[in-house]
C-alpha cells in the first residue's frame, strides 16, 4: 500500500466512529434559549474543569478570542501580546476591526514573555496614550513551535496584571497539550487544571485541533463576563440552535482524545530527532508538544522543500522563506510516523 502523511495542521483530524455515534445520539434543544442540554453540559463541565463560573460554546477559537477581547476593552484601548500571537497574526485584524483597539507587541522567546516585558509596555495614565486594557498569552504558542509556558512565568504575569488592574486572557487553543507536557506527558489531576485556570480572567480552549472534534471552542470566565460574552456572540452572528450534535463531539473528545495527546508529543519528538540530524537543517525549535518548526539552510527554500515533499506524498507547511512547520495529530499512525522519519532521512534535506 502506498504510504502518505499530512502534517499541515492538527485541524485535519476527522471524527472517530465513537465521536460520530455521540453526535448522532446527542440530546438537543435551542441554544439561543439556553435549552440545549448537551451544550449546557459541555459549558458547565469545561467551566468547572478550569475552576471558573461559566462558559460559552462558539464555532471557532477566533470567535472566542475576539469575543473575549471585545468584552475586556473599549475602542481606542491597547492590547499587549507577543508578536507571534495568534490573535495578532491569524485572526484577520479582528482586534482593530471588531473592537477598535490597537496592539502593543512584545518580542519574547518563542511567543513567551515575562512580566518585566509587559510592565515596560504599559502606557502611562495620560490622555496622549492609548489606555492599556488587556494582556494576552498563548499557551502553547503556535508560531513558537508549540512552546509551553512555565507556571512561574504565568504566575508572575498574573500577579503583575492583578496589581496593575489589567485582565489576563489565555488563548488556550492547545492548552491541553501544554498541561499534559508540564505534567510529564501524563494526565494532570483535576486540581492542576483548576489551579492553572485560576491564573486567567478569561480562557479560550479549542476542540477541533488535537482533540479531533469537527468544530468548536469554549470561552470561560466569570458569570458576569460570560453574560456579556453571550451578547457579543449574538452580535457577531454566533447564536446557534440545536448544537448538541457538535457539543457532543467535544464531550467525547474530553473523555477519549485528551488522554492520548501524549502520543502526539512522542511522535513529534521522534520526527524532531531525525530532523536535527539532517545536514541541511540548521535548527529545530525545541519540540515540547505536537508542533515541529525547523529551519533549512540557504540554497534550498522552505517552499522548494514543501513542493518536493508533496511529490513524495508528505504534506507540510512553509512557515517563512526558510522555515517549515509540521504538526502531529491523532490521524497519523505509528507506521506513518516511521515512514516519515525514513523519508526525511533520505530526503533533499540530507544531501
Amino acid at each position: 500500500m502506498e504510504m502518505h502523511a499530512d502534517y499541515r495542521s492538527d485541524t485535519l483530524t476527522r471524527p472517530t466512529p465513537g465521536m460520530l455515534d455521540a453526535m448522532r445520539n446527542a440530546a438537543t434543544g435551542d441554544d439561543v434559549f439556553a435549552e440545549d442540554p448537551t451544550a449546557n453540559e459541555l459549558e458547565e463541565r469545561v467551566a468547572n474543569l478550569f475552576g471558573h463560573e461559566a462558559a460559552l460554546f462558539c464555532p471557532s477559537g477566533t470567535m472566542t478570542n475576539q469575543i473575549a477581547i471585545n468584552v475586556h476593552v473599549q475602542p481606542g484601548d491597547e492590547v499587549i501580546c507577543d508578536r507571534m500571537a495568534h490573535i495578532y497574526n491569524y485572526e484577520g485584524g479582528g482586534i482593530a476591526r471588531n473592537s477598535g483597539a490597537s496592539v502593543r507587541l512584545l518580542h519574547g522567546d518563542h511567543g513567551r514573555f515575562t512580566w518585566k516585558d509587559v510592565q515596560s509596555e504599559i502606557n502611562p495614565s495620560d490622555s496622549h496614550y492609548a489606555r492599556t486594557s488587556l494582556v494576552c498569552i498563548e499557551d502553547t504558542c503556535n508560531r513558537g513551535g508549540g512552546a509551553v509556558w512555565s507556571m512561574e512565568s504565568i504566575q508572575s504575569i498574573q500577579q503583575g496584571c492583578k496589581e496593575s488592574r489589567l485582565p489576563l486572557h489565555l488563548d488556550g487553543a492547545r492548552c491541553w497539550n501544554s498541561m499534559i507536557s508540564r505534567a510529564g506527558n501524563t494526565m494532570p489531576a483535576a486540581s492542576d487544571w483548576q489551579a492553572y485556570g485560576q491564573h486567567f480572567d478569561s480562557i479560550s480552549v479549542c476542540f477541533s485541533k488535537g482533540l479531533g472534534a469537527p468544530i468548536g471552542s469554549v470561552l470561560i470566565g466569570s458569570r458576569a463576563f460570560i453574560d456579556e460574552a453571550h451578547r457579543v456572540r449574538k452580535v457577531l452572528g454566533g447564536g446557534m440552535r440545536q448544537i448538541g450534535v457538535v457539543t457532543a463531539a467535544c464531550l467525547h473528545a474530553l473523555d477519549h482524545e485528551l488522554p492520548r495527546l501524549h502520543e502526539d508529543h512522542k511522535h513529534a519528538k521522534q520526527i524532531g530527532s531525525v530532523l536535527s540530524s539532517l545536514s541541511r537543517v540548521i535548527s529545530v525549535d525545541p519540540v515540547e508538544t505536537n508542533i515541529l518548526i525547523f529551519e533549512i539552510e540557504q540554497g534550498l527554500s522552505a517552499a522548494e522543500f514543501v513542493s518536493w515533499a508533496e511529490k513524495q506524498q508528505l504534506r507540510c507547511f512553509a512557515f517563512g522563506p526558510q522555515r517549515v512547520r509540521m504538526v502531529v495529530h491523532r490521524d497519523l499512525s505509528p507506521d506513518q510516523i516511521n515512514w516519515t522519519c525514513e523519508l526525511l532521512a533520505n530526503s533533499i534535506l540530507n544531501d
